[in-house]
């Protein structure tokens, strides 16, 4: 099976406190990876290193083949933090508006979206079962739909890898399980590679096919 993500003996330390010891993880193609671990056990330092904004104290990062240095296809990877949920809760922006945004580097600046990106933009909101919501102001959405349509626009540039850093913090447990529905429907039908981190240890077990948990600065598999 075709490798997306390779870690290989990743150490890291701030200062003078090691996170991480010789972590290795080979994420394939199509694989839905939960990680778990107590807080400040060193998840969104290991997303941080997947996406190249901290680098290594030693090991190497792998990514669709390529190494991290010299990795320049971004948009083929999606990501959603919190934080991004966060600031657009209260943002005067359309839905549509807040899905195009991640096509930016196609449309260019000051340039007008073509047929071409309306189509893909309304294919993502479609996928998150979000169609008809395109002209909603996404501040009048309930937290799980705002929820979706971030998700749609990670979507829209068509990534191989969608990367999720705790995606249903305050979200309701009922948006929460859809949420995971939907992941997994992604996963399954369109082969979609997903990392998540996350929490919600046990709700997630029955949707994701690889379940990782990061403890004493190691990776352990279930």
């Amino acid at each position: 099976m075709e490798s997306v993500l390779n870690l290989k003996e990743i150490s890291f330390s701030y200062e003078d406190r090691d996170v991480l010891e010789n972590v290795n993880l080979n994420v394939r193609k199509g694989d839905f990876v939960g990680i778990m671990g107590a807080n400040g056990a060193g998840k969104s330092t290991l997303l941080k290193l997947i996406l190249g904004l901290l680098s290594p104290k030693q090991g190497e990062v792998e990514i669709l083949g390529e190494s991290i240095g010299q990795f320049n296809k971004w948009p083929k990877i999606g990501y959603l933090s919190q934080q991004v949920l966060k600031k657009h809760q209260q943002f005067p922006a359309t839905c549509e508006e807040i899905v195009r945004a991640n096509l930016f580097s196609q449309i260019g600046f000051l340039r007008f979206p073509t047929r071409r990106h309306h189509e893909k933009v309304k294919a993502a909101m479609e996928a998150v079962g979000m169609a008809g919501y395109e002209k909603k102001l996404i501040y009048q959405l309930s937290g799980g739909q705002q929820q979706r349509i971030m998700l749609a626009h990670v979507l829209v540039s068509e990534p191989e890898l969608i990367i999720l850093d705790e995606p249903t913090t305050g979200v309701d447990q009922e948006a929460i399980t859809a949420f995971f529905e939907l992941l997994q429907k992604l996963n399954r039908e369109k082969q979609m590679t997903i990392i998540m981190v996350t929490h919600e240890m046990h709700k997630s077990l029955q949707y994701i096919n690889r379940q990782l948990y990061l403890e004493e600065k190691q990776i352990v598999e279930a």
